[in-house]
């Protein structure tokens, strides 16, 4: 059999085993396509990253009034405790270097509605500014025509370095581990979920998942009856996703500036101790990790990259003066490709099987 013609012109850019057969074109990739797709592939991390990274840049400076109630002016009659009733409330880790930056003293409360009032005022106000920025990225994103896929990733990861942020200076400074602070800190995630939900599970999809550790300490923080609670109900029905080492930071770090309640019994206490002590995992830190990984493969993107019709996206501007891009001005959606024989002005071969 006579071998195929060698389609020409594409040596000189190293694609080799390059034939055409029957009308159609078989191309064998080798270095030059495969760099290209490295290079696209890097491209698209690095893309990702900065916008992660500068989204993480403009939220980091409003988390801290997020998982802190600020102080009322004046503090009013039967406020709440002082600095040293504070450190004197827990026997674990009140002399972490960490816990004692930025320390503003204890939270106020006059056990009135209007401590309630202005308590659920301020958590609404932080977390409205984080939701704005979120509301411009989410905008900005789909006008852009990213995909569902990308932006789903995107959220997840910003939610779950939002939900490490809080979660460990929850555990890092006592005056946030009180009975009120919890009920601020819950206030402002419920405004948190209400957005999520609104904006619905095709761009955000399981995002508040991300939020579990910080929710789960904070139910702890909030129920009633700590001391009535075994360990067996706070590490499977409560609190989960915590570690024995992080549920005994929390649970002796608590107070209460309310009510006067106590934590979890001393009996628990003692069996958390224990648990930790027979820990062979090697690891006694209960502190939650930031993830910086680019949580998604090009051939993920690839597979879960929607269709795209090129006839709505408008040419950029830098692109539309320059005539070696007037393709992109065509209808594509229309446009065919002849045939070797068509472009060269030859017969179309008849029906197979016609008289």
């Amino acid at each position: 059999a006579a071998a195929s013609p060698v389609i020409p012109g594409l040596a000189a850019f190293g694609i080799g085993g390059v034939t055409a057969s029957a009308g159609m074109a078989s191309v064998e990739a080798k270095y030059p396509a495969l760099l290209f797709k490295q290079q696209l592939a890097a491209f698209a991390e690095k893309i990702y990253g900065m916008l992660r990274d500068n989204v993480k840049k403009e939220v980091t400076p409003l988390l801290t009034s997020c998982i802190q109630q600020p102080r009322k002016e004046g503090g009013g009659a039967g406020g709440g405790a002082t600095r040293g009733q504070i450190r004197g409330a827990g026997s674990a880790g009140g002399d972490h270097p960490l816990a004692r930056q930025g320390s503003i003293g204890s939270p106020k409360s006059s056990g009135g509605a209007d401590d309630d009032e202005h308590q659920m005022g301020a958590a609404t106000s932080c977390w409205n500014t984080i939701l704005n920025v979120l509301d411009e990225l989410l905008r900005t994103l789909q006008k852009n025509n990213v995909s569902s896929f990308l932006i789903q990733k995107l959220f997840k990861q910003v939610f779950s370095f939002i939900n490490v942020q809080l979660f460990n200076a929850l555990l890092l400074r006592r005056e946030c581990c009180s009975f009120s602070n919890g009920e601020y800190v819950k206030t402002g995630l419920a405004e948190l979920e209400h957005w999520i939900h609104s904006v619905g599970n095709q761009w955000l999809g399981d995002s508040w998942d991300e939020m579990r550790y910080i929710r789960q300490a904070v139910t702890f923080l909030v129920v009633h009856h700590k001391p009535r609670k075994s360990l067996a109900e706070i590490t499977s029905d409560m609190c989960p996703c915590l570690s024995i080492q992080q549920l005994y930071r929390i649970s002796t770090m608590y107070w209460d500036d309310r009510y006067g309640t106590e934590t979890v019994s001393t009996q628990v206490l003692s069996s958390m101790k224990q648990l930790m002590l027979e820990d062979n995992s090697g690891s006694n830190s209960f502190l939650l990790d930031d993830d910086m990984s680019v949580p998604f493969t090009m051939d993920e993107i690839a597979t879960n990259m929607p269709d795209l019709s090129l006839e709505k996206l408008p040419t950029p501007e830098l692109l539309s003066d320059n005539t070696s891009f007037d393709f992109l001005k065509t209808n594509v959606g229309t446009a065919t490709t002849p045939s070797p024989k068509d472009a060269a002005g030859g017969p179309r071969p008849g029906p197979k099987g016609g008289a």
